[in-house]
């Protein structure tokens, strides 16, 4: 159809795969919920821009800039004078009325005819409610329109892929028991993975402040909500492995040479430790619930990989606590020299004090001192003339 340059398939095509568009089954993509209704969306209100002929008609355009025979400038012009319209037209739109066409839209996918003839879009759980396209804190989702009477809720996610159809409604999180505390702990899945959650902000007590004007403010309580690790599986996740989860960041242990507090904890981007100010990784290998205080220290010690690859940077050595804020001083090999650090604040160590040998003692007075001396101005970059 004249659309398309080789060069750029597989980075399109890598890009439909990570943002779970559309997954690789034999030599096939087959379209994923996600997909679907992104492209519901673009051929409800930006019509023009994912038709053919706007693609091939742009493809041309390039080749002429290319060749010369036309301005980028007024190509480019031309096209964000259209394009910023839609946008604009399309920024009026309620959310309702988004919902309605991308509903009616996908209504064929998702609520396809029964094989009874009856009508698949009626609620199977309370028998009057209507099954439609909602739209949630983590997102889009198949829900009845009798709600909160009526709770059914179904995730986009089909799983007899173009074929596939509503099917039977699901509650969205799955109940795995009670809390000491009286809560309910539920697996839900959102936006970034599975998690646990405990209680929620209709059953939790809400949080009062105080104002500035003396008064008291009452706001929803946020429940407590721990990712599950990588490599969980899901369906393996009972109460017991669940209220583990949620005591999460526990206490390790006090560091043996500095007695600060080593916290384990699942954070973004996968289990950690944190000592003082210093997070580490924990390896695929070690579990984030049973990892002892004599495997953390090991991993804390162990050096993290420098920038652009040129190798590794020592954590450094820690001296002890500071004895003002109880925040740990930490002793580094330098690109400049040896150093001492706390709280932001480096100081050079004198020659006749090596490294390996210094002392608490030593690093205080060093720090106080370049503290006194205020923070190092920067020289002002000076832009080198070219020559020639």
């Amino acid at each position: 159809m004249g659309i398309g340059r080789p060069s750029t398939y597989a980075s399109i095509l890598s890009v439909l795969q990570e943002r779970s568009y559309v997954r690789l089954d034999g030599k096939r993509f087959i379209p994923e919920d996600r997909g679907r209704l992104v492209t519901a969306f673009l051929e409800s209100f930006f019509a023009r821009y994912v038709e053919y002929s706007f693609t091939a008609d742009l493809e041309e355009k390039l080749d002429d800039i290319a060749d010369g025979r036309i301005a980028w400038r007024k190509v480019l012009a031309d096209f964000w004078q259209a394009f910023h319209t839609s946008v604009d037209d399309t920024k009026e739109l309620r959310v309702s009325d988004v919902l309605n066409a991308l509903d009616d839209s996908l209504g064929p996918h998702f609520f396809p005819p029964r094989a009874d003839g009856s009508d698949s879009r009626v609620c199977s759980t309370c028998g009057t409610g209507r099954l439609s396209l909602k739209l949630g804190k983590f997102g889009a989702f198949i829900g009845c329109s009798n709600y909160p009477e009526c709770k059914v809720t179904k995730p986009l996610a089909v799983a007899n892929g173009e074929n596939g159809g509503a099917g039977e409604e699901q509650e969205g999180p799955k109940l795995l028991g009670q809390s000491p505390a009286g809560y309910a702990v539920t697996l839900r899945q959102g936006p970034y993975g599975p998690y646990v959650q405990e209680g929620d902000a209709d059953t939790l007590p809400p949080v009062v402040k105080e104002t500035k004007k003396g008064g008291r403010k009452e706001s929803p309580a946020k429940p407590k909500r721990i990712s599950l690790p990588k490599g969980l599986d899901p369906a393996a996740v009972d109460l017991e492995k669940a209220l583990s989860l949620l005591t999460l960041p526990r206490e390790v242990g006090l560091h043996p040479e500095t007695g600060t507090k080593i916290l384990a904890g699942i954070g973004r981007f996968g289990p950690y430790l944190k000592y003082g100010e210093t997070f580490k990784s924990i390896p695929a290998g070690d579990d984030v619930l049973t990892i002892g205080l004599n495997r953390a220290v090991m991993l804390l010690a162990e050096p993290k990989g420098g920038r652009g690859g040129r190798g590794a940077k020592p954590e450094g050595r820690p001296l002890g606590n500071h004895p003002e804020d109880g925040k740990p001083v930490m002793a580094h090999a330098g690109r400049y020299g040896p150093y001492v650090a706390h709280a932001g604040v480096n100081a050079t160590l004198p020659k006749d004090i090596p490294l390996e040998a210094v002392t608490l003692e030593q690093a205080l007075p060093l720090l106080a001192a370049r503290k006194a001396k205020g923070p190092v101005a920067k020289k002002p970059f000076k832009r080198q003339a070219k020559k020639g």
